[in-house]
């Protein structure tokens, strides 16, 4: 036990350096955190950087493929574009129509085919010859002398087999050995196809020499020893700088390895001697590569490579140097304002940390000493601010809530009435009894209840009362109907909602006009969890100008100020307190045609279809 104690005692002493000063800390842990990685990158940055080499010498080399690989498709375009100006010459069709050697012979136009032919090869020079077999083995050439290769030599040719039956020209690359030299051409082959049975009976061979292409390969320079060449898709070279490979087949593993893919770039063999890039041309069928010395490639990697690790070194001693006196002159300070921040942290603002020096760390200690200050200032000033302000919210809500559910307590009113109506009673004045009655009912349902919400059966009853006070008053100037469907009910409304809409169509409606008023009161559905009640009368209306005015004031108007149109806005603010925005009163009125009010309300389910056809509804006439 005494000898384990021992052992973390040294190791704390010496691996740790728990005696040691910070810069030597900071020394010998730098080797181990800051050396190591750093060469680490610098081994990374020179790998990455041969890989970057790689890269842009195949973007590179891809660039210069595809200008070439356009250059070359429009150049055998011309070329196949020549052949069916040949198979759609009008003696050739004429010649292709013919079935036998006696009918052609006759005919005399094997002469006329070795015109068009010679026309056509005269006419650029960089066509070799022009060939037509035909399955007999007769062969027309457009040169003056007979073709190296007979029919039946042609046919045994590689490439022979694999020409397209529907006339699609065919590039193939082969060397022609004439009598006194061997020429490596291009051929464009295509399949003679008869006019009359539509089938095959021999083939075309327009053959184009290599200037023109060696002209486009031999402008492009890739490096300093790089070259470009071409193989088709037999794996044979179409085209190499040495021309004694045309034809030849190319490295057999390679091109194992282009066909997976239509461009990208690879090693070519596994010694890495030369590093290729290739691209496929879809039209030719050929593809080609450029091949570049990797020695060359990476010939500039070496350099990069002694740059980095000699900059890391230098940088690394620097850096040494120059942290240790930063160090020494920066540690201090920071764990000076390092304490005082924690202090800060807990929520303790008292106290200031003194300013040692005028540097960045005595300016920033300054600074932090008056962002604490303000900071302290602040939190109280936003503590008090928003203590006052809630408090003051809390009272002007309740203060409103209870001004918009009741704004006097009637009780000595109800007595009175009470009192009156027994005397009206005792001096036979029916009318007057009646009245007195009405009016203590309406106290009464104020008062029997503390809730804002009843349903609306309760207030219709209450609304109605109202009516029978106002129909006492204004006799045959006004008439009223309630007529509300059974299912609207028993649902919830805000009480006091009916009364003062009803008393402002009275205000505004009877007082003013002339003749007739009527009031109807109805309910319906508005939208599946909503339903209006409306209160339509036939006034005098309001003028656009007056009812915009009415619908600022349901919106803005402060219910505590008092002022016109209290009564409607208080409903409203009320329906909204209770239900949310969305819910509320709208008006809609035209002068001279009466107003109607509508209340919109959340409608609530009782488990059956919330609007039945035919179903009971709740009605009260004037009489």
């Amino acid at each position: 036990m005494l000898s384990w104690t021992r052992f973390l005692d040294r190791f704390q002493r010496y691996i740790l350096l728990r005696n040691r000063p910070l810069t030597v800390k900071m020394f010998f842990y730098s080797a181990l955190i800051v050396v190591f990685p750093l060469l680490l990158v610098g081994a990374i940055s020179y790998q990455r950087s041969s890989e970057v080499l790689e890269q842009e010498a195949g973007q590179y080399s891809w660039q210069i493929i595809e200008q070439v690989k356009t250059h070359v498709e429009y150049y055998v375009q011309d070329f196949e574009i020549d052949t069916l100006r040949i198979i759609n010459h009008p003696d050739m069709n004429r010649f292709l129509k013919m079935r036998t050697t006696d009918e052609i012979r006759q005919s005399g136009i094997r002469a006329d085919i070795e015109q068009v032919l010679k026309n056509a090869a005269y006419s650029r020079s960089d066509i070799s010859n022009i060939t037509v077999v035909l399955h007999d083995e007769q062969v027309i050439d457009a040169i003056d002398f007979d073709s190296p290769y007979s029919a039946r030599q042609l046919e045994q040719e590689y490439w022979y087999e694999t020409i397209p039956e529907d006339s699609t020209p065919k590039l193939i690359s082969r060397v022609i050995r004439w009598k006194d030299h061997p020429e490596q051409v291009i051929s464009i082959v295509r399949r003679l196809i008869s006019p009359n049975t539509l089938e095959p009976v021999g083939i075309m061979i327009m053959d184009v020499n290599f200037k023109r292409i060696q002209e486009i390969a031999e402008k492009v320079a890739i490096g300093r020893t790089g070259f470009l060449y071409m193989i088709d898709s037999q794996n044979h070279y179409v085209y190499h700088p040495d021309l004694q490979q045309v034809g030849k087949p190319a490295n057999a593993r390679n091109f194992e390895t282009l066909k997976r893919t239509e461009s990208g770039s690879m090693m070519e063999d596994e010694q890495g001697s030369h590093f290729l890039t290739f691209s496929l041309s879809h039209y030719l069928g050929w593809r080609l590569v450029t091949s570049i010395p990797y020695s060359e490639l990476t010939s500039g990697t070496g350099y990069i490579g002694r740059t980095i690790f000699g900059t890391l070194a230098v940088t690394l001693v620097a850096a040494y140097v120059l942290g240790i006196g930063f160090a020494a002159s920066l540690l201090r300070p920071i764990r000076r304002l390092h304490r005082f921040m924690k202090k800060v942290e807990v929520g303790d603002f008292s106290g200031k940390l003194e300013v040692r020096s005028k540097d960045e760390l005595g300016l920033l200690t300054h600074g932090f000493n008056k962002m604490v200050e303000k900071l302290e200032e602040l939190l109280e000033e936003i503590y008090f601010t928003r203590l006052r302000e809630t408090e003051a919210l809390l009272r002007q809500k309740e203060t409103e809530l209870k001004a918009l559910q009741s704004q006097m307590n009637p009780h000595f009113l109800y007595n009175s009435l009470e009192t009156l109506r027994g005397m009206a009673l005792d001096q036979d004045m029916d009318d007057m009894a009646g009245m007195t009655a009405s009016l203590a009912k309406l106290l009464r349902y104020h008062l029997k209840n503390d809730s804002p919400i009843v349903t609306l059966r309760e207030e219709l009853r209450f609304c109605e009362l109202y009516l029978r006070i106002q129909k006492y008053r204004f006799d045959d100037k006004l008439e009223y109907e309630l007529s509300v469907p059974e299912w609207a009910m028993d649902q919830e409304i805000a009480k006091f909602s009916l009364q003062p809409i009803v008393e402002n169509s009275m205000i505004h409606g009877i007082e003013p006009g002339i003749g007739l008023m009527h009031i109807h009161i109805t309910a319906s559905r508005d939208t599946e969890h909503s339903f209006h009640v409306s209160v339509q009368d036939t006034g005098v209306g309001m003028s656009e100008e007056q009812l915009h005015s009415i619908h600022q004031d349901l919106k803005g108007k402060d219910v505590l100020a008092g002022g016109a149109h209290i009564g409607i806005a208080n409903v409203h603010r009320r329906i909204a307190y209770l239900y949310g925005t969305v819910y509320g009163l709208l008006l809609q009125s035209k002068r001279g045609e009466g107003t109607m009010v509508h209340i919109r309300l959340p409608y609530k389910e009782k488990g059956e279809p919330a609007i039945e056809e035919g179903g009971g509804e709740w009605r009260i006439e004037s009489c």
